[in-house]
């Protein structure tokens, strides 16, 4: 044990604490605080500030594309958890297996694609959905289904499910790393001896691996709900939130409330409004995630 003298005082600690409190305090407490301030006001400058109390708020519960962009919220996180989780952890079972040679080099492709700019990579996903000259409509075209080949990003009944597929293959890597990550942990001897009782890689990876790191997967649940809530850039550059409201989402909806039409003081309130529906459905998910010691699982 280290000796007294060694040990900073609880002055110095604090001291070492406080250039991090000061930038978490700038980056967030004061917007938030200047966002909730300024969802009282109506207002498109700093300049013209005219105090409407609650008016914000009553517009945003009355306001049906709100809650068009929620359901699409929740749409995104439900497609999204099963696309992402669901994906990396057969392809994490598969790494893992001893069959599989350089698994190091499939670990680092498929992690790649979360490296790129999520505006590239909705571009780019949005010239291979493209009608008239994507890959996927030559391919299709090439097969010989021209029936086959629509406006997919164009379309209010397909965008949403398009709109799902190139975050789903940008973010899979994410949480592939994570559950590897998790795998590791488990003693090799486990497996041997299920291997010795005859059971195949299917019943492993739901008898042994699935239990043993459920801890890992909650986390991985509650990285999905929160980075879905907040995506902007894949459908900003992918659909801009059309056909009409079809794929708009919160973030994107609030976005253009405050900038495109300048009605800055809605957007202060749809902002305030975004970050409490988040904060809830985290704190939902936190709660049926935890064991009866009310501990994430």
């Amino acid at each position: 044990m280290l000796n007294n003298r060694f040990q900073p005082s609880k002055l110095v600690m604090a001291a070492y604490l406080v250039p991090s409190f000061l930038v978490y305090f700038a980056m967030l407490i004061v917007p938030l605080i200047m966002a909730i301030t300024f969802s009282f006001f109506k207002f498109s400058n700093i300049n013209n500030l005219t105090f409407v109390g609650l008016e914000n708020y009553k517009t945003l519960f009355a306001d049906k594309y709100v809650w068009i962009s929620l359901k699409n919220n929740f749409f995104l996180i439900v497609v999204c958890m099963i696309g992402q989780i669901g994906i990396a952890f057969i392809l994490a079972n598969i790494l893992n297996s001893r069959l599989i040679r350089f698994a190091s080099f499939h670990r680092t492709v498929m992690y790649f694609p979360v490296t790129l700019s999520a505006v590239v990579v909705g571009y780019i996903w949005s010239m291979v959905f493209d009608y008239n000259y994507g890959i996927l409509a030559y391919v299709l075209r090439s097969l010989g289904y021209k029936e086959a080949v629509k406006p997919w990003l164009g379309q209010a009944d397909t965008v949403m499910l398009f709109v799902c597929i190139p975050l789903i293959w940008q973010y899979i890597g994410f949480h592939l790393v994570i559950i590897l990550s998790a795998m590791t942990s488990i003693d090799k001897s486990i497996y041997e001896m299920a291997e010795i009782d005859g059971a195949t890689g299917f019943r492993k990876a739901v008898f042994i691996t699935f239990p043993m790191i459920k801890n890992t997967l909650s986390v991985c649940i509650m990285l999905c709900i929160s980075a879905n809530m907040k995506v902007f850039d894949h459908i900003i550059a992918m659909t801009n939130g059309g056909p009409g409201f079809s794929s708009s989402v919160l973030a994107v909806y609030t976005y253009k409330k405050s900038f495109s039409e300048m009605n800055l003081g809605y957007g202060s309130a749809l902002s305030v409004g975004f970050f409490v529906v988040t904060s809830a459905i985290i704190a939902l998910s936190r709660i049926l995630l935890s064991n009866k010691k009310g501990e994430i699982t």
